[in-house]
């Protein structure tokens, strides 16, 4: 049972590394949180951009053969802003976001190219503007020091990594899709088994299937009108011989027997050579539209292009050699045939190891790659029409080069998140969002987001439930409950997420220890039950015996650094394979390489870490800490404490805590509370109110909630200090009381202090901004700004326009109430057409007043007010309004661990419960929330603080961690108090002690964003809708409350008649009809048109939109016809 080791060494106890924790914030530095997008787009703009100028770096045209145009090189510049005609200063973020512009730098491209008869090269010719993203190396913030920040109004605590769009920040969320490349064996709707590989290379994307319909099997394509016999397939490949196609599925019995029909039928079909196997496939392709003429193919040169481009494209043919692709296509049909009599080797596609993470980088270098060939497909087409005419001037083709195709439609991708790219048949919408400043954390989740492919409206279980293999790379907590829930995921704290690298030294390498190349290989060795297979990001290297040798070999040299960090290399048994996996989008994750049952980091080594000597790199360049990914993580044994090392074990976790997300990283000790609850913390969380970043007084946003005096958490973890939550806290730590007062504490309702709130306890400001511009128009008209309108006889500024100053825009420091103007704006009658005007009279233009108003219940204050121009040469005029806020009855407040509660009642604090002490609750919380809630983290956190406030320090509440119980208990008995923080309270109403010990201690709440005045909706009278004459709808434009069908039906049920009456027409839409009697049409004012007197005609009541329905079908020609009886008889 157990390994008795005879090596002395081994069995000694290793003494506990202290401090590991120490390896993390070394980590955030370089990776991790919000780098991966930093890192994506740096690759982009550095690597992956030159290679798409490289595969596109050619225009030729038709109409010269000696023209030529040939890039050389492409940079992205610095970010910049053009002021005026060709004048451009550079910019910084800041300026971008208060002046409404795109935070861009411009694309330039060096060019060879003819003009005439002579060569010409021409650098740093503009092609486009890239937008830069914030924190990238291409951004002014980059290795900036805190006080540099400060003088560009950067907070430098802000993540970065998004984009700023028209003064908007926009994040491309992380997108998670299945694996490219990579064979997978599913069911099918119909209970058969397939086989689908989704190939991707920079040219096409398509997807191959192999399927099985009455046991044979067959290639399904949609390039084919029909699925084509696989033994077809194998003839057109080359492999003509039956033998040859059986050596490479394999060659035992089972195999054998099953595949013979397939086989048959090819025979059945008459089809012998390749020659015959190409004309048959050929006459199945789907006749496809040839834009441009060109030569017409036959059929058979058809599907040999087919065969060649577009059927499992990732794998190279060269001069058409099929072999590779040949061998490939058997394993997929051998992988069939398994999975037939086996089950188990059905793939799971919702295993993370299959699921890759598209980034901003590979998002928009699909993007950049079809605009970039779009503008050279028109670049030849000009070429092609204008080198053929005969001018007086060479045909010069930089003078046709248009900036703004490339520039618009990289921004109008961002702004909109529509991602449409047509050769690909790529139509995503919401890659983008609006980068969400409620506070801190919320901006800090968004960019650890990771958005699913899938479906909202589906209600299927498999890609919404928490997968094993997401252990350590995605939160567990962190997910939206409703409709997205486990389809929007967070990353955990130390997940990294890999980008693309070179394949070529990984083929070398593989090579040298001694795989045997699949070129070399006859096709029966494959299956060869002693040997593995090798694979490269899906494609097929070749064949090796001792596998053990080649996953050993490789791991030491990506631990000695001859390999990067992130290539992965694992077995995988029940395939027979090993898989080496060097592509962008992986997740992975550190971990401390332990050997012969000691970790490889020692304490020496942390103690050059805390003193600065040794940077996260070193760790890993020495071999002490590597990467694993979800599949390589498969083939080791992790410890998670120190502790639990065996001899068996290969690493070491560096922190369980590092297992939760940011937003569930701020929970103190949710290791003892019930998992929802810390998953409806992590929602809450986001909509906290606090500080928003270290430059929120010069933000000019559209709404920001800031706290007044928000405080840092008395129980804090160490998530919280890593990602510095302390110096931009979202909460005010509060002294609770866990007893029930009067009744206005039911149902998670919470009794404050009034005094404490006097003090300041949960006051906010709310900021909002109001913004106009002002054009100028083609026909020479503008916009423009008047003073206020002087009252007549009083000789001051009318009511509206009390706030205004003397330029027609209100100053700061103004009191603004609803409906009064902030600024006098008016604009021209006529924009479009030019104004006839009299020769000699100055111009005359009517202007119509379009005043920006303020409207909101409570008044607001001018706090600044800005005045810049934007990128259109428009005058751009911003103010921001303040209110400050206090708490009251409905706001809605909540602890960190799910447990939210609205203000049911403000008392007086000479009527609240006080201590010996006198020290007096800021709020009480009914008791009868822990017990179904099973909130013991709670419980802790008020102990922990209570000490913390006592011993005057931090206690944490990290999870898996954290002060002990027993400690805290010893700090509270040490100053005089219950060791179970319990209290004696004398009531503030009838001055006696209460009977009960009361649980009392400072709990950290948080205030959040949705406060009662915000939602607060009444009516009386008010606005109709124009073409139904029934009230609006909707708190904004005041509208009614709507009584719907369901209520109408209870109605219904009383037999309420005339409530109905009442509610459905009279307080609705009421209207007076004339009915004639005879022909039973609506008349008008007393007169039948129809039958022409007024001798019949009665008045009665019906609902508008009734009217509106009869008015409606007779323009339709048909009669509805009333027909009255007299309402006494």
């Amino acid at each position: 049972m157990w390994n008795i080791v005879k090596d002395p060494t081994v069995t000694k106890p290793v003494k506990e590394l202290k401090d590991k924790w120490k390896l993390l914030p070394a980590f955030l530095q370089v990776k991790g949180l919000v780098n991966q997008h930093v890192d994506s787009f740096n690759y982009f703009i550095t690597v992956d951009i030159k290679k798409i100028l490289m595969a596109n770096s050619k225009i030729t045209s038709d109409a010269d053969p000696l023209f030529y145009m040939k890039y050389l090189n492409i940079h992205i510049g610095n970010p910049d802003v053009e002021e005026g005609f060709n004048v451009t200063k550079p910019t910084c973020p800041h300026e971008c976001r208060l002046r409404d512009m795109t935070y861009s730098a411009p694309i330039t491209v060096d060019i060879e190219y003819t003009r005439g008869q002579q060569r010409v090269v021409r650098n740093n010719v503009p092609i486009g503007r890239m937008p830069i993203m914030l924190r990238s190396s291409k951004c002014v913030l980059t290795g900036k020091s805190p006080a540099e920040l400060a003088k560009l109004n950067e907070c430098p605590h802000d993540p970065g990594g998004y984009f700023i769009v028209n003064g908007i920040e926009k994040v491309i969320l992380c997108q998670e899709q299945l694996s490219k490349n990579r064979m997978i064996v599913e069911e099918d709707s119909k209970g058969g088994i397939a086989c689908q590989v989704t190939s991707s290379t920079h040219e096409r994307k398509t997807r191959t299937n192999i399927i099985v319909k009455h046991g044979h099997y067959y290639l399904k394509h949609n390039s084919f009108s029909e699925d084509i016999p696989i033994a077809i397939v194998f003839k057109a490949m080359g492999v003509e011989s039956d033998q040859e196609i059986v050596q490479m599925i394999g060659t035992d019995d089972h195999t054998l027997s099953v595949f013979a029909p397939s086989l048959e039928e090819c025979h059945r079909a008459q089809v012998y050579t390749q020659t015959q196997a190409l004309r048959w496939m050929g006459n199945k392709i789907k006749q496809r539209r040839i834009w441009g003429g060109g030569p017409k193919k036959t059929p058979i040169e058809e599907a040999r292009d087919l065969l060649i481009t577009t059927i499992l494209a990732h794998i190279p043919t060269e001069q058409f050699t099929f072999k590779v692709k040949a061998m490939y296509m058997a394993l997929m049909v051998r992988r069939i045939i398994e999975a037939q009599t086996n089950p188990k080797l059905i793939d799971d596609r919702d295993y993370y190891g299959n699921k890759r993470v598209e980034l901003a980088g590979s998002l928009l270098s699909l993007l950049f790659e079809d605009l970039f060939k779009r503008f050279n497909s028109e670049l030849k087409m000009i070429a092609d029409k204008n080198i053929p005419k005969i001018k007086a001037a060479q045909f010069d083709i930089i003078k046709h080069m248009r900036q703004d195709q490339i520039t618009n439609g990289l921004i109008t991708a961002i702004s909109t998140g529509n991602w449409t790219v047509k050769r690909f048949k790529m139509e995503r919408v919401g890659v983008t969002q609006v980068l969400s400043r409620l506070s801190y954390i919320s901006a800090l989740g968004m960019m650890t987001r990771i958005n699913s492919q899938f479906e909202k409206t589906r209600k299927v279980s498999g890609p919404r439930s928490l997968q094993p293999s997401q252990w350590g790379m995605l939160c567990p907590s962190d997910t939206p409950e409703g409709e997205s829930c486990g389809l929007v995921k967070n990353l955990a704290l130390m997940t990294h997420i890999t980008t693309d690298m070179e394949e070529e030294p990984l083929i070398k390498l593989a090579f040298n220890l001694g795989v045997e190349d699949v070129h070399l290989l006859s096709g029966e060795e494959l299956s060869h039950p002693d040997v593995y297979m090798v694979f490269l990001n899906g494609g097929i290297l070749g064949v090796i015996k001792d596998y053990q040798r080649l996953v050993h070999t490789f791991r030491i040299l990506r631990r000695a650094g001859y390999i990067n960090e992130f290539v992965s290399i694992f077995p995988n048994h029940t395939h027979r394979c090993v898989y080496i996996a060097s592509d962008g989008g992986r997740l992975c994750r550190p971990y401390i390489i332990v050997k012969g049952g000691r970790p490889m980091v020692t304490q020496a080594h942390l103690e050059e870490l805390n003193r600065g000597v040794r940077q996260f790199e070193d760790f890993i360049h020495d071999g002490l800490i590597e990467y694993l990914d979800v599949n390589e993580e498969n083939d080791s044994n992790v410890a998670l404490y120190q502790t639990s090392i065996s001899v068996e074990t290969t690493h070491l976790e560096i922190e369980p805590f590092t297992l939760l997300g940011v937003c569930a990283g701020l929970i103190p000790y949710p290791h003892h509370n019930q998992s929802p609850r810390n998953t409806y913390q992590c929602a809450m969380g986001k909509q906290a109110m606090g500080t928003i970043g270290l430059n929120q007084r010069n933000r000019i946003d559209t709404l920001l909630y800031l706290l007044a005096y928000p405080h840092r958490p008395m129980v804090k973890s160490r998530t919280i200090e890593l990602i510095n939550f302390e110096q931009l806290p979202a909460g005010q730590n509060a002294t609770v009381a866990v007893m029930s007062y009067s009744g206005y504490d039911i149902e998670d309702a919470i009794v404050m202090n009034k005094a404490s709130l006097d003090r300041g306890f949960g006051r906010c400001l709310v900021y909002r901004s109001q913004k106009c511009t002002l054009k100028r128009y083609t026909n020479q008209t503008f916009d423009r700004v008047l003073g206020p309108m002087i009252d007549a006889t009083t000789r001051k500024p009318i009511w509206k326009h009390e706030v205004l100053d003397a330029d027609g825009i209100s100053a700061p420091g103004e009191r603004v109430e609803s409906r009064q103007v902030v600024v006098n704006k008016s604009m021209p009658a006529v924009t479009m057409n030019p104004i006839q005007t009299t020769p000699g009279q100055p111009q005359q233009v009517e202007h119509r007043e379009v005043p920006i108003v303020y409207k909101g219940l409570e008044p607001s204050y001018v706090e600044k007010v800005m005045i810049s121009s934007n990128n259109e040469e428009a005058f751009l005029i911003k103010l921001l309004m303040r209110q400050t806020r206090r708490p009251e009855i409905g706001d809605k407040f909540s602890s960190r661990h799910g447990q939210k509660g609205v203000v049911g009642l403000i008392a007086q604090q000479e009527d609240m419960p006080f201590n010996d002490q006198g020290i007096c609750p800021d709020l009480i919380m009914n008791p009868h929330g822990y017990p179904s809630r099973m909130t013991v983290g709670k419980l802790l956190e008020l102990v922990g603080g209570k000490a913390g406030v006592l011993e005057g320090k931090f206690h944490y509440g990290t999870a898996f961690g954290g002060s002990s119980i027993h400690e805290i208990s010893k700090e509270l008995i040490k100053n005089g108090f219950n060791y179970l923080g319990k209290d004696t309270l004398t009531s503030g109403i009838t001055g006696e002690h209460l009977s009960g010990y009361i649980y009392f201690g400072p709990i950290y709440y948080q205030k959040l964003k949705h406060m009662v005045m915000d939602k607060i909706h009444a009516r009386a009278r008010g606005p109709r809708a124009v073409l139904t004459r029934q009230p609006t709808e909707g708190r904004s434009r005041e509208g009614g409350l709507r009584l719907g069908e369901m209520e109408r039906d209870c109605l219904i049920g009383h037999g309420a008649s005339m409530l109905l009456l009442e509610r459905l027409m009279l307080s609705s839409d009421a209207f007076q009809v004339d009915v004639c009697n005879q022909c039973g049409l609506l008349g008008y004012s007393g007169w039948c048109h129809y039958c022409q007197s007024s001798r019949q005609i009665a008045s009665i009541q019906i609902p508008y939109a009734c009217k509106l329905l009869f008015q409606e079908l007779q323009s339709m020609n048909i009669i509805p016809r009333l027909k009255l009886s007299k309402y006494f008889d």
